[in-house]
């Protein structure tokens, strides 16, 4: 995969995240929310003070297809029962991570 290609797709995912937030938050103006520019430091959604009272989060996208097996793992979690799956992932010596659904955090 070329270079803009997958700069593309991790704006592609970054625009999402910021429309969802939106979407979820309607009295926040686009920008309260916005994406980071291409080679632009710190986390990819950039938030406003406003919105960082709202949103106590720090957002990283990534779209990549490398991932395939945690999301084998998190549809192994969505068909044990009829409630939204939760994936926690642990690697040796480092914290564990919940995997959600993006529109179940939202």
């Amino acid at each position: 995969m070329k270079q803009r290609s997958r700069r593309a797709k991790g704006k592609k995912l970054q625009r999402i995240v910021r429309d969802k937030l939106l979407k979820a938050l309607p009295h926040l103006h686009p920008v309260d929310i916005r994406v980071a520019k291409t080679g632009e430091n710190g986390e990819d959604i950039k938030l406003s003070r406003i919105a960082r009272r709202l949103i106590p989060y720090q957002f990283e996208a990534k779209s990549q297809q490398k991932f395939k097996v945690l999301y084998s793992f998190y549809d192994q979690a969505g068909k044990q029962g009829s409630h939204e799956p939760v994936l926690v992932v642990k690697q040796n010596s480092r914290r564990a991570l919940t995997v959600i659904d993006l529109d179940q955090f939202i």
